[in-house]
């Protein structure tokens, strides 16, 4: 599924097959950018950190192959995939393998990360739009 599994106990262990799983992904599929999920506030503290410690490897291997880095909240990922904030991991679920076409839902995991790359599509394409916009706009003055 392209997800990165770690199987050992130790924190320093798993976050090493993270950094090595993360950029062997990069490698293999020479991505232009780099979307990952804003830190939430977890109910369980230890749980917050050792996330945060695992985007940290994570976004440094994306920048160590020189990727810009892009993050976006949880709400922003399911309003966008969605079009509800708040809505449950089935319901992305069944909406990334909508828009994608898959054969068949993708694991919570996978979802997930499909879907904060659809977010990525999306606000780029939308911020793309907006320039081009704003650059005719501004020619138009000159006129």
């Amino acid at each position: 599924s392209g997800c990165i599994r770690t199987k050992v106990d130790d924190l320093p262990s798993r976050l090493k097959l993270i950094y090595a799983g993360v950029t062997e992904i990069i490698t293999q599929f020479q991505p232009d950018y780099f979307a990952i999920e804003q830190v939430f506030m977890a109910k369980n503290a230890d749980s917050a950190l050792k996330l945060g410690q695992a985007r940290g490897v994570a976004i440094v291997a994306a920048v160590n192959q020189e990727l810009p880095v892009f993050e976006y909240a949880a709400r922003q990922v399911k309003q966008t995939v969605v079009g509800i904030g708040s809505a449950e991991k089935s319901q992305v679920q069944h909406m990334v393998r909508t828009l994608l076409k898959l054969p068949a839902n993708p694991q919570a995991d996978a979802a997930d990360a499909l879907a904060i790359a659809i977010t990525h599509c999306h606000v780029s394409q939308n911020a793309m739009q907006m320039s081009e916009s704003r650059l005719n706009l501004a020619r138009g003055r000159l006129r």
